[in-house]
Order: structure tokens, then C-alpha cells, then sequence
């Protein structure tokens, strides 16, 4: 609907209820408020009469998947992943008309998916691979986050099909952390079977809690003295943790240089070091480790979520059972704590 004031001073009101390629409806009035007025009533109109408001959103899933990308998803530090993940889903789903995408056809999906019996036009191992609660999870949010962006950006009204799905529970992971005499076991196989850049990038971790990839893509601009800025990080804001003077140094006399990639060379010379993580947790064992031997120490979560990076407290407090003194009025205030066979030593 518009309106706007034609040469001989009238104001003209102007609808296409079914788009630009429907019928035309103009109406032409004296005043600018009885222009408003007919268009509050045809407004009105609209909502009783549904054959007079907006034509019906044919768009299939992946076109409102592509408007996503280009709207927002291309903005995103993984996009090109996430995209691909989200085109999985969407052949997996058949490219139904998003509009008459249901609840039900999310449960049956997501059901073949824990199967694997999902389809995907892909290669035959991953056509018929099952996977786990956590990836349906996952997919689950990729795909939910398409229609609460569109609908922000104004390109999507209708209700978002996956809003009142719930999430499959998960049960929370082993979170693995090294002991001082694997931390010694490790040192001394990187300098045996590796090389200098993997000594420095694995000390670098153990003394900041920083992720591998932000001290392996570590520039000489970031360091001030006894402090390293991490820039480019997975929650998007820079972070400055201090670090020891000699460490420093040695950062400085690298005078800039890249390191060398030697992700694989950690993997091996953990297992050389005779150290068994759970899976999923190789180089992060070493943030793990930072963290939790920070709270062992006796320091604060608050700080600890500053350094780390944490955006939500809820996720460093993952490591608050670390700290020495943790739920210790278990001991002394439960019922049992004042009779005899039950005191707490002096």
C-alpha cells in the first residue's frame, strides 16, 4: 500500500493485493487523512478477507536458505560450513515449501537422520551414516536460526516450525585435563619428537588458556610487553591475557614470523607421551587444562571467564567444582554434621 500527492493536489492511494502482477486498486481523495483513513480500512480488510492480503509464500527451503546467506550466514566466521550443513538438511527434508514445513516433518527427519536412512545426494558413505543426538542438535539450531533471522531481516512472517520442537538431551562430556606429570610428559615429547614452534604454541596454551588456532595464527602486532591480544576469536571480541617475561621473549626474537602448522605433529606426540583423551578433545585439552588447574590454584571465576573469553558465565562455570573450597559447606552444614560420628576435624 502507499499513498503520495499527485500535481493537481489530491492524494492517491494505491494497492496491489496480490502483488505487482494482480489487480490494481487506486482511490483518489481530497486530504491526506481520509487517504490514511481508507488505508486503515483496507488494512482491516485484508485480515478478514485473506484472498485480499498477501499471496501465499511459495518459496521452497532452500530459497529461503540462499536469502539467509546472502542477508546474514555470509557474514559468519564458518559460513561456508554452516552452509553446506544447512543444504544437508534441506535434502534431507526434500526442499519442501518452507511455509508447509511442520513439526511432525521435522520429528521424521531428524528420526532417519539417527538411522541413516537420509538421502543426502552425496557420497554413499554419507548417505547411509548414522549420527548422533548432538548433531541432530546442532542441524536442529543451524536450521531454527534460518527463520528467526529472516524473520528479524522482515523477510519471513509465518511461525517458525522448529520453534516449540525440544532439543534431544544431552548428556554433558568428559571434560579431560592434564596432570602436572603429563604436562611434564608432553614438554619433554614435544622437544624429543617435534619441534621448537610446537614446544612454544603448546606452552603458549598451557599459560594463557587460549584455543590452538588463536596461538597458532599468532602475529607479532599482538604482542605488548608481558601481554598477548588475541583478535579474531570465536566469540568475535579481542581479549589481552598477560603472560611470563621469558615467554614474551621468545615470542619477540620469532621477530613476526608464521608458525608452522603442527596440529598432526600434537596428535602424535600425545600418544607418545603414553596420553589418552576422549574424543573430540585433542589440542582443547590444553584450554581445559589452563582453566582447570587456575580454579585448583584458588582463582576467581569471574577472572577466569575474562580470560578464557566466555561470553556467558554458565559455560566457565563448568570448572568451578576445581576450586579448593567448592561446596565445602556440604561438610559442614549438613544434618549429620554435629553428631559425634559425623565431626568434621579441626
Amino acid at each position: 500500500m502507499s499513498i503520495r500527492k499527485l500535481p493537481s493536489g489530491k492524494w492517491l492511494f494505491e494497492y496491489y493485493p496480490n502483488g505487482r502482477d494482480g489487480k490494481r486498486v487506486r482511490k483518489q481523495f481530497t486530504t491526506k487523512g481520509e487517504a490514511v483513513s481508507y488505508e486503515q480500512y483496507m488494512e482491516e480488510q485484508a485480515k478478514s478477507k485473506p484472498w485480499l492480503g498477501e499471496k501465499e509464500d511459495r518459496r521452497k527451503l532452500s530459497e529461503l536458505i540462499d536469502l539467509w546467506y546472502k542477508l546474514h550466514g555470509c557474514s559468519l566466521n564458518d559460513k561456508k560450513g554452516r552452509l553446506g550443513k544447512l543444504n544437508i538438511i534441506c535434502s534431507g527434508l526434500g526442499d519442501p515449501i518452507a511455509a508447509s514445513l511442520t513439526a511432525k516433518d521435522w520429528a521424521h527427519y531428524r528420526d532417519q537422520r539417527l538411522q541413516g536412512a537420509i538421502d543426502n545426494g552425496y557420497s554413499t558413505s554419507l548417505e547411509t551414516r548414522k549420527v548422533s543426538t548432538g548433531t541432530i542438535n546442532c542441524e536442529h539450531a543451524f536450521l531454527r536460526a534460518v527463520f528467526n533471522e529472516l524473520k528479524r531481516l522482515g523477510e519471513w512472517s509465518l511461525p517458525n516450525p522448529l520453534e516449540n520442537i525440544r532439543e534431544f538431551d544431552q548428556p554433558e562430556r568428559e571434560m579431560a585435563w592434564l596432570t602436572p606429570d603429563q604436562i611434564t610428559r608432553l614438554l619433554t615429547a614435544c622437544a624429543k619428537h617435534g619441534n621448537d614452534e610446537l614446544t612454544l604454541i603448546v606452552r603458549v596454551c598451557l599459560s594463557t588458556g587460549a584455543r590452538w588456532n588463536e596461538v597458532a595464527k599468532l602475529k607479532a602486532s599482538q604482542l605488548s610487553p608481558y601481554k598477548i591480544t588475541f583478535i579474531n576469536t570465536k566469540g568475535k571480541k579481542n581479549r589481552t591475557v598477560p603472560i611470563t617475561e621469558p615467554l614474551y621473549q621468545e615470542l619477540i626474537a620469532r621477530e613476526g614470523k608464521a608458525f608452522q602448522p603442527c596440529y598432526k605433529q600434537f596428535y602424535r606426540v600425545t600418544r607418545l607421551a603414553g596420553i589418552e583423551l576422549p574424543e573430540g578433545q585433542m589440542t582443547h585439552v590444553l584450554r581445559h587444562t589452563f582453566a582447570s588447574h587456575f580454579m585448583m590454584n584458588g582463582g576467581n571465576i569471574i577472572v577466569l571467564q575474562r580470560i578464557l573469553g566466555h561470553s556467558d558465565i554458565r559455560i566457565t562455570m563448568r570448572y568451578a567444582h576445581f576450586a579448593p573450597d567448592h561446596l565445602d559447606d556440604a561438610i559442614h552444614l549438613n544434618p549429620l554434621a554435629k553428631t559425634s560420628g559425623d565431626k568434621v576435624a579441626a
